[in-house]
């Protein structure tokens, strides 16, 4: 497999990613770099041992894993999303919350998580394949760790824009997101 069809393959896994920092980046209060850093540590640090993890499960497992992943990550998102439009009932006067529930180790580890099950995935196709893992998930969590860190920047300034729904839309989009992972393993 060549660098270039990796390449690829890295953004396709990057946009749910992608699209997770934009909708925590909505609710974030204020904006630092070093918060955009972090999402890009979590989201690319995931994109980037998942398919190790799967590579090497595979050997043990065989592809038994795949038979559960989209369910993990449904639940996982569809979770997150309806905690944060729920929240947004409970407090209508301050509608975001504030950046220290979004930056929790806790938050970004099990979003982390949700968005990297399609790299556990690719893991297992390329235990199949004989691909050189190591290289190839070192390219696919560069690749996570830019998008989740300009997405995080695209959501704040989108968020701006926003402001009071913004919280809820984010929560929607994850739930969007678990629900579009559910629907594309229950196709195949």
């Amino acid at each position: 497999m060549s660098i270039l069809e990796i390449f690829f393959i890295a953004i396709s896994l990057s946009m749910d990613a992608f699209a997770v920092s934009i909708s925590n980046g909505l609710m974030l209060e204020n904006i630092k770099i070093k918060y955009a850093v972090k999402f890009g540590i979590f989201f690319g640090g995931f994109q980037f041992i998942m398919p190790i993890i799967g590579y090497y499960l595979t050997n043990l497992l065989g592809d038994k894993i795949l038979k559960f992943d989209h369910w993990i990550a449904f639940i996982l998102l569809t979770t997150i999303g309806l905690k944060m439009i729920f929240e947004t009932f409970k407090n209508e006067e301050n509608n975001m919350y504030d950046n220290k529930n979004i930056l929790a180790i806790k938050n970004l580890t099990i979003l982390a998580i949700a968005t990297s099950i399609d790299a556990l995935a690719v893991g297992v196709s390329f235990s199949v394949i004989k691909v050189n893992i190591f290289n190839s998930s070192l390219i696919i969590g560069i690749v996570a760790f830019i998008f989740s860190f300009l997405g995080v920047i695209i959501g704040k300034k989108i968020g701006n824009l926003l402001s009071k729904n913004a919280e809820r839309i984010g929560g929607l989009i994850l739930i969007f997101i678990g629900f579009k992972i559910l629907i594309e393993h229950l196709s195949n």
